[in-house]
């Protein structure tokens, strides 16, 4: 099977992202600034070949694809399986709330521990990954000898570049996810590669990384 090119991009701004707030699966949309990034991304990406645009089904996301995909004349197909890790009762709380009301539970985030579930319906970063890339492989596996563009979320990109770096879930980040910005992967049936990442030139200036202390 020949492989499948991918265009991996995370959504454009949120008021949230600004204010380091854990936006996890509520449907938050983009700011001013997402808006103007979304339109940037689509515009850098105007002169490729894609056979599809997926997204995740919440806002920031989709507003986001919707930018790519009008300028390749295709229309963006939403998936729930691309939405952002599940934060339980962290959702709508800034890292310093956090910290400061369940100190433990802050504690477990920091270390990355793998099994570990935010309380209140929480994901696993296990069961994070387990969801990335059986999502994405399928997506990618419907395209073989193509080109598709998968727009999602912070804690779905960085998932995916462990995939395809061969770290594990608890490794220390080293590397930048900001908003707006272009990746690009190969898959085969036997994984992914990592072609480029992070790539900001079509932006004018940062995007935004919320590179916590976890």
């Amino acid at each position: 099977m020949e492989a499948t090119r991918i265009i991996a991009v995370r959504h454009g701004e949120t008021s949230w992202n600004v204010d380091a707030r854990i936006q996890g699966q509520l449907d938050i949309q983009l700011n001013d600034t997402g808006r103007w990034q979304a339109r940037r991304v689509g515009d850098a990406l105007s002169g490729e070949d894609l056979s599809a645009v997926y997204s995740s089904d919440l806002g920031r996301a989709h507003e986001t694809a919707r930018a790519i995909a009008d300028a390749a004349g295709i229309p963006v197909v939403a998936h729930p399986g691309l939405r952002e890790r599940r934060f339980g009762m962290f959702e709508g709380k800034t890292f310093d709330e956090i910290h400061q009301t369940w100190p433990d539970h802050a504690q477990n985030w920091k270390k990355r521990i793998p099994e570990w579930e935010p309380p209140q319906g929480g994901e696993s970063l296990l069961q994070l990954r387990e969801r990335v890339t059986r999502t994405i492989s399928d997506l990618a596996a419907r395209h073989g000898g193509e080109q598709i563009a998968v727009v999602a979320h912070g804690g779905v990109l960085d998932t995916l570049y462990r995939v395809a770096t061969g770290q594990e879930v608890n490794s220390p980040r080293t590397w930048q996810l900001p908003n707006g910005a272009i990746n690009r992967l190969l898959w085969t049936p036997e994984g992914f590669t990592l072609v480029g990442w992070s790539d900001t030139q079509h932006l004018d200036h940062a995007a935004h990384d919320e590179n916590t202390s976890f």
